[in-house]
């Protein structure tokens, strides 16, 4: 069939007679093998309704995903985590690939979790399978492109439950963040690990901001597309005005973050090194978000307010930092069910009778105003 595709633009196109009648049209791919199978199933579904007969079009699994990924772009960890899928589903096709296949192969690595040496004697509950997880998340993401394609019409990940995950809430003590900040071994690396402490802002969040959306004079930055796709504003502290006051700007640069006037994509080397000299093991760069919501939970601020300032679209995503406030927490329930101690008592009684002074002063008061006019 490749002498009935061509490449027209940016995808291959389909081009075939039938009984003297022209069939032409996109396959909507990149990638010359997926368009060559296209244009096979099309012309066979052609044929089977020419002659009455069930279609019955079933693309192949990774010809199919090679086509997602040529669309989307794979990150390294999602190319990490599909290398456990991919030899389980690259042979089939995509019409047999069922809610039982995806079932089946969910069990398998979660058995493959369970019996890992760190998990020996572990009950289930105590294990984290966060990474079957995001497998699982990668499937339903490409068939979801499948379906708008016109691949396949349902989606076999639909209905799969997640498995347990464990909750990483790492957060440092006020020695260990000076550890991590002497750690690092350049300006850049301190300034940003100092920024992701102050902020609680995303990786990528600090390294898109630019010097447009900082106002040092009102002490306060957007910051934009983030990962619910809505701006929030944070506000400028000291010791952050401070730290971003000695930034050098590059004419030529309009991000914060840069390296000699370059727009830095990652620092991840440069941070792992911080860790390793800090000697803090098992440290990602997204925990110094939770550094940050710890930190202004544990100084009495609102999950409410530290929600806003992280950028949480729902309460429920700050909820996992209550544990963090148990003093709050007993006070409320003392409040609820516990009787008031003498000392609360005589405050009550000393703000009752100061109300009652403040209403007499301010009747006297009228009275000395009617008197005079």
């Amino acid at each position: 069939m490749s002498g009935n595709i061509r490449l027209r633009g940016k995808f291959y196109h389909y081009d075939f007679m039938i009984d003297g009648k022209r069939y032409k049209g996109s396959t909507r791919t990149v990638d010359k093998k997926l368009a060559e199978h296209i244009a096979d199933t099309i012309k066979a579904d052609i044929l089977r309704k020419k002659h009455d007969l069930p279609t019955n079009i079933s693309y192949n699994f990774i010809d199919a995903y090679n086509s997602y990924i040529e669309n989307k772009g794979l990150k390294i960890r999602e190319r990490t985590a599909s290398k456990h899928f991919l030899p389980v589903f690259q042979n089939m096709t995509l019409g047999k690939i069922t809610f039982d296949t995806v079932e089946n192969y969910q069990l398998k690595r979660k058995l493959e979790i369970t019996s890992l040496e760190k998990n020996a004697g572990k009950r289930e509950a105590e294990i984290n399978f966060r990474s079957v997880n995001y497998e699982i998340s990668i499937l339903r993401n490409f068939f979801n492109f499948c379906i708008k394609k016109g691949y396949i019409d349902k989606n076999p990940c639909s209905g799969i439950k997640k498995l347990n995950e464990l909750s990483r809430l790492k957060t440092l003590s006020d020695a260990d963040i000076e550890k991590l900040i002497n750690g690092a071994t350049n300006k850049l690396t301190r300034d940003l690990i100092t920024f992701l402490i102050y902020t609680g802002c995303r990786k990528g969040e600090a390294l898109n901001l630019k010097w447009d959306d900082v106002d040092l004079k009102n002490d306060v930055m957007a910051i934009k597309a983030t990962k619910t796709k809505y701006d929030r504003y944070i506000p400028i502290s000291k010791p952050l005005k401070e730290l971003l006051g000695g930034i050098e700007k590059h004419q030529d640069c309009l991000y914060v973050f840069n390296r000699n006037g370059a727009k830095l994509t990652d620092f991840k080397h440069s941070f792992h090194t911080a860790c390793r000299k800090a000697g803090l093991k098992d440290l990602r760069i997204h925990d110094l978000r939770h550094v940050f919501a710890s930190k202004m939970v544990m100084s009495d601020t609102s999950l409410y307010k530290t929600g806003i300032l992280l950028g949480h679209r729902t309460p429920n995503m700050t909820q996992r930092y209550a544990h963090l406030k148990p003093t709050e927490l007993k006070k409320d329930i003392e409040k609820a069910f516990g009787k008031k101690n003498e000392e609360e008592l005589k405050k009550e009684e000393y703000d009752r009778a100061l109300e009652i002074i403040k209403k007499y002063e301010k009747t006297l008061e009228n009275n000395t105003l009617d008197v005079i006019s």
